[in-house]
């Protein structure tokens, strides 16, 4: 009886702590995991911020749950025992009880369901992109290219250890990461050149993964800038844990600029390539 007690009484202790401390901790580091850290990472998009909010709730409501199963277990052990009860109960129906235990377990399940297609719905319709990014994952790195920009396009692969800065987390820093406004809808186009990979950035509640073949879809709408790491989160090889993902939001300003340095950067390789053709050919 007293373990019964203990595991209600810890499960409603692990419910508090990891809506409040977990949370806390998330704060601590927004964008990627914090030391002793029991909740979510902290939301950065509208799609996390309602994943979390439908996460606590199905806590919630698990948790009621344990607790009355368990003082229900409680009251039966202590009332109906063989001490207390010498003659058992005979008792094969009652139609309130059944009533009961069908329509409650309805309810609960229909109180899940209606936020659940909701966020469902609003994760897997993308609503008009302000801007296109393409995800291809590599064994083992992403290479990123964006359509809308005339084509920009570059690798990101893992920083090793022994170049890491003070700061860097460590398998999660990118040697170019993608870079994106705040605010603005991203559309993000996602496959796979080689074995099937996963496009993962928990900050942002996204997961999808990069198939060969295949273009798989999925947005996010940045409200914080600051930099946000995620990882292949499908396994794809001797390398998979060496394949981060980040992603640097930044203000729409700090973005056209970025832009027109990677453009210039391109024009002026084009260029190079160019000049040494030519002395080739010339050469020749």
């Amino acid at each position: 009886m007293r373990f019964l007690i203990g595991m209600g009484l810890f499960a409603f202790a692990l419910a508090i702590g990891h809506l409040d401390g977990g949370f806390i901790a998330s704060a601590l580091a927004d964008g990627m995991p914090a030391p002793r850290e029991m909740g979510m990472q902290a939301a950065a998009t509208p799609v996390m911020e309602d994943l979390v909010a439908f996460h606590n709730l199905l806590l919630y409501i698990i948790t009621a749950i344990v607790i009355f199963v368990t003082l229900l277990l409680i009251i039966v052990m202590v009332r109906f025992n063989s001490k207390a009860n010498p003659t058992p109960s005979k008792t094969t129906h009652n139609t309130l009880i059944e009533v009961l235990w069908t329509v409650l377990p309805v309810m609960i399940l229909v109180v899940i369901a209606i936020p659940s297609f909701r966020l469902l719905y609003k994760e897997v319709v993308i609503p008009k992109a302000d801007l296109t990014v393409k995800a291809t994952g590599y064994q083992w790195y992403w290479g990123y290219e964006y359509p809308d920009n005339g084509g920009l396009s570059f690798d990101s692969n893992v920083v090793a250890d022994a170049d890491l800065k003070p700061g860097q987390p460590r398998l999660l820093t990118a040697d170019n990461s993608m870079v994106v406004p705040v605010d603005t809808t991203v559309r993000v186009i996602v496959t796979g050149a080689d074995v099937i990979h996963s496009f993962a950035v928990p900050s942002f509640g996204v997961k999808i993964d990069a198939i060969p073949g295949r273009l798989n879809e999925t947005w996010f709408k940045a409200t914080k800038t600051g930099m946000y790491y995620g990882q292949c989160s499908e396994l794809c090889g001797q390398a998979h844990a060496f394949m981060p993902i980040s992603i640097k939001v930044v203000t729409k300003e700090e973005f056209t600029s970025w832009l027109a340095e990677q453009k210039k950067s391109a024009d002026a390789g084009s260029s190079s390539a160019t000049v040494k053709t030519a002395q080739a050919d010339i050469a020749h």
